[in-house]
């Protein structure tokens, strides 16, 4: 509690009158026990920020190192994505070397104008090419190579253009070929 001192101030001898200095001191301890009551309140009915992640389905590894499957996939169906540096994106349709009808090398850039719309179109061409050869079921295979100069962000947000864009059959592959590297160079 707050204590004053009220003892005379003078020196009991007559003379001149002084003002006294009063010493005064205050007693903290209840508002510390009340900020540690608040600060354990707040700390127990807060929620704690959940991490966000996203799942990837990553094939399991092989015994044999040696024993490489490979698959066959029609180049119709195959859309590669090359993520460059300052957030540049090239794709091409089927082989570089072959690229599809309409699937030569070009320039992208992220959103809804841009690579998504590019998806989008293709799937949809897949789609139709699928029905007409007989197999409604393949879907669009989307390559996705980072290269070592992208950055986190934009694998993140083309995973996220897969999501929107309802693509199912994706891969991540950080090989790319000497003509590819050229290629998301601007050489």
């Amino acid at each position: 509690m707050a204590e004053l001192n009220t003892d005379g101030g003078g020196g009991g001898k007559g003379g001149k009158v002084r003002s006294k200095k009063q010493n005064s001191k205050v007693d903290l301890t209840a508002m510390v026990d009340l900020a540690f009551l608040l600060i354990t309140f707040f700390m127990l009915t807060t929620t704690l920020s959940k991490p966000q992640s996203m799942s990837l389905g990553l094939p399991d590894k092989e015994d044999d190192p040696n024993k490489k499957k490979d698959v066959k996939v029609d180049e119709n169906r195959t859309m590669t994505i090359m993520l460059g540096g300052n957030n540049k994106i090239v794709r091409y349709v089927g082989l570089l070397a072959t690229p599809v009808a309409g699937g030569a090398p070009k320039e992208f850039s992220y959103g809804k104008e841009g690579i998504r719309a590019e998806i989008l179109s293709r799937k949809k061409s897949v789609l139709e090419y699928s029905t007409a050869k007989g197999k409604p079921k393949n879907g669009i295979i989307v390559i996705i190579k980072p290269t070592k100069k992208s950055n986190y962000r934009n694998l993140v947000d083309i995973l996220d253009e897969m999501a929107i864009a309802g693509v199912e059959t994706y891969a991540i592959v950080p090989e790319f070929t000497p003509e590819e590297s050229k290629l998301v160079a601007g050489k």
